[in-house]
């Protein structure tokens, strides 16, 4: 089993937890191509981490791409940056924009 982290990536785990439950169970090449052609922003990050992890898998553990498939895939909420944007009579109005750490491990086809 390998293992790769993003973290601290704007945009909100809900979101990205969409695009992971399409690839998890798939193998690596075809989660490629299921990334490649979603139309969704949260593809960008989670298609780097998927090649992060395969070329952990690789480097450290000598496996082939060909043959890993996506274990597990999951998306934990990060801190939430805060910003203020100015309303009427002096108040301040909280904006939220949320981050989240990604995680893929890939294992061996069985």
């Amino acid at each position: 089993m390998t293992k790769a982290v993003s973290k601290y990536i704007r945009i909100s785990s809900n979101k990205v937890r969409l695009v992971l439950d399409q690839i998890r169970g798939r193998s690596y090449l075809e989660a490629l191509m299921v990334l490649q052609f979603m139309p969704y922003r949260a593809c960008g990050p989670i298609w780097q981490v998927l090649n992060s992890a395969a070329a952990n898998a690789e480097h450290n553990n000598g496996l082939s791409k060909e043959n890993l498939k996506v274990k597990i895939a999951f998306a934990d909420q990060g801190p939430a940056l805060r910003r203020f944007r100015p309303r009427a009579q002096g108040r301040g109005y909280q904006i939220r924009k949320p981050t989240c750490h990604i995680t893929i491990i890939l294992d061996l086809v069985t």
